[in-house]
This record gives C-alpha cells, sequence and structure tokens, in this order.
C-alpha cells in the first residue's frame, strides 16, 4: 500500500490528537490504569500483525528486555546505529511528552499521519480483537518500520518478555539488560521467575547478550540459551567501564579499549555499556559495519540522535535541578548513589509514584536529610500525595504535600537556595508532567 501524508497543518495535528485521544480512552493503556490493561498473551499482536501482512518479519532487528536499563540501552543502540550509516527504527515505551516518541525512525517521530491513516485501517480489528493499547502501538510501529524499509529497528519489551506483545519478532539479538524485583504481581515474586520471564525473548539459534551476570539468574539465561542453541555471552565479563563525571574508560578484556563522553551522565549507564558493545560487536559478527568512531560518536549523541530525556537530565544550575525516570527499587537505589557524588548544600526532593509500586522499600531508600515535596501525576494509577507522604513520614521523610507536579517543583524553587540541589522523580510519569523537559 502506498501512503500519502497530509502537511502537519491545524487540521491533520487536530485529526492526530483526536485520534490519540481515541487510544487513550478507548483501549486499556498499562501505563494509566495498570492491571486491567496487562494481557499475558500473544494472540491480538499475532491476529494484528497476520492483517498488516507480518510486517515485523520485513525489516531487521534487536529486542531489549530487562528491568532496569533498557530504555538507555535501546536508545544507545539506536543511536550509534545511526552513526553507523542505518536507517535505524527505535520502539520504546513508555513516551514521556508525546505518543510519537514511541516510534522513531533515525531520531525522528512517527509521523502524525501515518498514526491517523493506521488506526482508521485497522478500525475493524479493534472493534473485533479489543486490544490494548500496548498491542496496537506494537502493531503500528512494526508498520510503519515496514513501511519505510528501516535497515534494522530497536524494539524494547513493555514489560517481562515471553508474553510480551513485541515477542513476536526473529531479531538478529537480544539483550537483556538486569533483572531486579519489579512488576511482581505480574512476572513473579522472585529474581528467578522474574528472569524466566525476560528470558523469554530468547529465540532458537539467536544470540542473547546479557548485560550483567547476576549470580541468582545466571542458570536461568544459561538453561534458555541451551534450550534454543543461542549463543550466550554476559557482556560485563569482556567490557569494564572506569568512570569520572566527564569521560568512561572502557576495557575489554583488561585493555583500555576506548574513552568516551556519553551525554547519558548516570553513573548507573556503567550497567548498560557493556550490554550495548557487546551487542554491537554481535551485529559486526553478523555483516553490520560499525566503526570505533561510530561507536563513540553514537554514545556522546544518544540525546540528539534519539530524543531520549529523563535520565538523570540537568535541567538548570543554580540551583541545580535533576530529573529521573527510575522509579523501581533497584533504580531509586542507582540515584541514591549517584545523589551521593554531589555536592550540595540542602537537597529538596520533588517526588510521586503509582500505587503498584512497593512504595515502602522504595521510600526506605532516600535520604532522610533532605526536604520532600509530594506530588501525583496526573493518571489513575498515581498514588495520592497525602497518602505518600502519610507511608513516608513514619520513614522518616519530611516535607510538604504539593500535589500538582510543577507546583511542587516550584515550591521548590522558592524554598532553595543557590547552592542547593533539587531533584524530581518517583515516577517516569512524574518527570513526563515537567512543563521545561
Amino acid at each position: 500500500m502506498i501512503y500519502t501524508y497530509l502537511p502537519l497543518n491545524s487540521s491533520s495535528l487536530k485529526a492526530y490528537q483526536k485520534t490519540v485521544e481515541y487510544l487513550y480512552s478507548q483501549l486499556p493503556m498499562f501505563q494509566r490504569v495498570g492491571n486491567s490493561a496487562f494481557k499475558k498473551d500473544l494472540t491480538n499482536t499475532i491476529k494484528l500483525c497476520e492483517a498488516l501482512n507480518f510486517p515485523q518479519h520485513q525489516f531487521k532487528s534487536i529486542h531489549v528486555a530487562g528491568t532496569n536499563g533498557k530504555g538507555s540501552s535501546s536508545h544507545m543502540l539506536a543511536s550509534v546505529l545511526q552513526q553507523a550509516g542505518y536507517k535505524t527504527g527505535l520502539y520504546t515505551s513508555p513516551h514521556l511528552k508525546d505518543f510519537s516518541e514511541r516510534i522513531r525512525i533515525n531520531g525522528d517521530s512517527v509521523d502524525p499521519s501515518f498514526v491517523v491513516d493506521f488506526v482508521e485501517r485497522i478500525k475493524p480489528f479493534i472493534d473485533k480483537l479489543a486490544p490494548s493499547f500496548f498491542e496496537i502501538t506494537v502493531a503500528m510501529a512494526f508498520d510503519y518500520f515496514a513501511h519505510h524499509q528501516v535497515d534494522i529497528a530497536v524494539v524494547e519489551v513493555g514489560m517481562g518478555g515471553r508474553l510480551d506483545s513485541t515477542n513476536v519478532i526473529l531479531p538478529e539479538v537480544s539483550l537483556i539488560t538486569n533483572i531486579s524485583m519489579d512488576h511482581a504481581q505480574w512476572l513473579g515474586d522472585t529474581l528467578e521467575k522474574i528472569a524466566g520471564e525476560k528470558a523469554g525473548i530468547i529465540k532458537d539459534h539467536v544470540p542473547v547478550v546479557i548485560s550483567e551476570k547476576q549470580p541468582e539468574v545466571v542458570e536461568v539465561f544459561v538453561k534458555k540459551a541451551l534450550e534454543h542453541q543461542s549463543e550466550i555471552y554476559f557482556a560485563e565479563e569482556e567490557f569494564d567501564l572506569n568512570l569520572s563525571p566527564d569521560s568512561h574508560e572502557v576495557y575489554q578484556n583488561g585493555e583500555l579499549l576506548m574513552v568516551v563522553n556519553p551525554d547519558l551522565k548516570g553513573y548507573y549507564q556503567k550497567r548498560n555499556i557493556p550490554g550495548v558493545l557487546k551487542t554491537l560487536d554481535v551485529l559486526k559478527g553478523r555483516g553490520f559495519t560499525i566503526t570505533e568512531n561510530n561507536v563513540l560518536t553514537g554514545l556522546e549523541n544518544v540525546i540528539s540522535n534519539t530524543g531520549l530525556n529523563g535520565r538523570w537530565q540537568v535541567m538548570s544550575e543554580n540551583p541545580k535541578i535533576i530529573c529521573d525516570v527510575g522509579h523501581n527499587e533497584a533504580g531509586v537505589s542507582q540515584i541514591i548513589t549517584q545523589l551521593s557524588k554531589e555536592e550540595f548544600d540542602h537537597l529538596f526532593i520533588v517526588w510521586g509514584m503509582v500505587k503498584d509500586k512497593e512504595s515502602q522499600k522504595v521510600l526506605e531508600l532516600l535520604p532522610k536529610s533532605a526536604t520532600y515535596l509530594f506530588c501525583q501525576p496526573s493518571i489513575p494509577r498515581a498514588m495520592s500525595a497525602e497518602q505518600l507522604a502519610k507511608e513516608a513520614y513514619p520513614i522518616g521523610l519530611k516535607g510538604h504535600i504539593v500535589p500538582n507536579v510543577n507546583e511542587a517543583v516550584s515550591s521548590a524553587k522558592d524554598l532553595a537556595l543557590p547552592k542547593d540541589m533539587i531533584f524530581i522523580g518517583g515516577s517516569t510519569f512524574v518527570v513526563a508532567e515537567l512543563e521545561n523537559l
């Protein structure tokens, strides 16, 4: 089918906004409502892809799963592949500001007219199958990548892996970043069970890279790789990083490989970069041409190449204001480690969470010396600022209840002095509502 896109004028923009609102209002969306939108089944995705002539098989791909780091790793891979001259698709979720961020080619968001056209084309299937929001967006991404004939697409898992809607692709390589406790009510209540769900993306004879060699789950991945006769690589056995605020020394098998100044400044990227580098090595072994300069330039320009925001992002100075989307126990632990490396007189934390997270375990990680502004994102899943404060106060976290995210930030700015620091986080959806991001 040939698509003709109209210029984005007021009329087409209105049509796009109406279509996106239809997707939000008519389809169950996990990010907004939680459990009722989660489907542990690939049936709808398979039927949608069949109706679209199996677009997922019309381009090469990389599949990325993990508890933490899969978004950053996906964007880093896409950035390097763009620098290497490949027309690169990127599918990630959730978005921060606009739906179109979920689907990109060489950093450019999906054409709004395509979104309108796609939904119109598949409305009969929506009425028949009653798919989830995520199932529709996955099918849309695959159709978009196939239509534009991308050389390769980086596809991030939404949740888990085995029964995630993205798990209908046959990738060149699979990458699993990190395993920690998150979404336990859906994926399992132990690291081994969660790892088993993530390992579900491993395919027959498709190599798999594991970013971190975590003793608790090594056997899970090795066993699954053997079942599928897949080569398995533990990236941190080959690559190591020596970090400083301005540059990272990358060592391969003990020898200095390169010095990179990545624009993703979080120290926790030390856990992600080895997996990215090993995945790129596997791609080179499968015929892709990727130079060291492509890698350096790609890692140094992730934000400008792919539009990634919200990863240890410095929003302003004097006072220094930083936001980060880390939200589960492992992710917040990394944020606290990063905060300990910062210099400031006093720390203000603007914090909001969703109801289905293990809030007590996360709150117990937060510094008691900080002043808190408890807020809530504007989604049904949000924990109320009042409830959050009620859970935080007995732990020793004190501050103010300011439900609106941006009003909470404004209050923090009023309280902070130039040498103080303001951190904003607790949920992707808190960061998403920031006006100046």
